[in-house]
């Protein structure tokens, strides 16, 4: 099983737990991302122990590999010394140590193929965790405005706030009736130079008058 596929039940058995419990985004891309993280840790851990391994395995080939040119030597050393039985003996062990070489290296062919796959998925991992943090701050901010976009919402359409501009006309309509008072107190009371300023007027309509008759009367 690949990590990806590991790694994809993980964050889908967490977000239907978060979804069951009706959590906030925000807190699920957090998560998303620490499972990333986590999951990022156990894979390199996982390939230092698989690269460990791969050394053992390449000094037992080389081993066995060595131990094959040993016994050829002394094959050929019990044949030169006309001993066919012991030279028969040395091929067979010969031949034990390079099946086992064989077997090793068939078995490092698949690690390293093992190794070539996790390498490219821990590279693909590192990829979509640098995107996922890049995108995180993106979230938080329009998660933070949405936030502050549905508090105003809620505000412009509650009654308090409907009570409250209620409450500033009452306000205007009381002042508006005082200040009607006020200019009703003035219209009854007059100053000396308003009176004055009256019979000025009334003296002038008075002489605007005359000259009209006269001019009329006259033609």
């Amino acid at each position: 099983m690949g990590i990806f596929s590991r790694f994809t039940d993980i964050i889908n058995s967490n977000i239907n737990s978060i979804l069951d419990k009706a959590e906030d985004p925000a807190k699920m891309v957090r998560l998303i991302i620490q499972e990333m993280e986590d999951t990022l840790v156990e894979v390199r851990s996982s390939s230092a122990r698989t690269l460990a391994d791969k050394k053992d395995l390449v000094r037992q080939i080389n081993r066995f590999e060595k131990e094959v040119q040993q016994w050829q030597d002394k094959a050929e050393l019990a044949l030169s010394k006309d001993r066919e039985d012991l030279a028969r003996a040395a091929l067979v062990e010969k031949k034990k140590c390079a099946d086992n070489a064989d077997s090793l290296n068939n078995e490092l062919s698949n690690i390293e193929e093992h190794i070539a796959k996790l390498q490219e998925e821990i590279s693909q991992l590192q990829d979509k965790l640098a995107d996922a943090k890049a995108r995180q701050q993106a979230i938080l901010i329009r998660e933070k405005t949405a936030h502050s976009r549905l508090k105003v919402k809620k505000n412009i359409d509650s009654n308090k706030v409907n009570e409250a501009l209620g409450r500033f006309d009452q306000y205007e309509r009381k002042i508006d009736d005082i200040e009607s008072q006020i200019e009703a107190y003035e219209i009854g009371s007059k100053s000396l130079a308003d009176e004055i300023s009256e019979l000025e007027t009334d003296e002038s309509v008075d002489n605007e008058l005359a000259e009209l008759k006269a001019k009329i009367k006259k033609g």
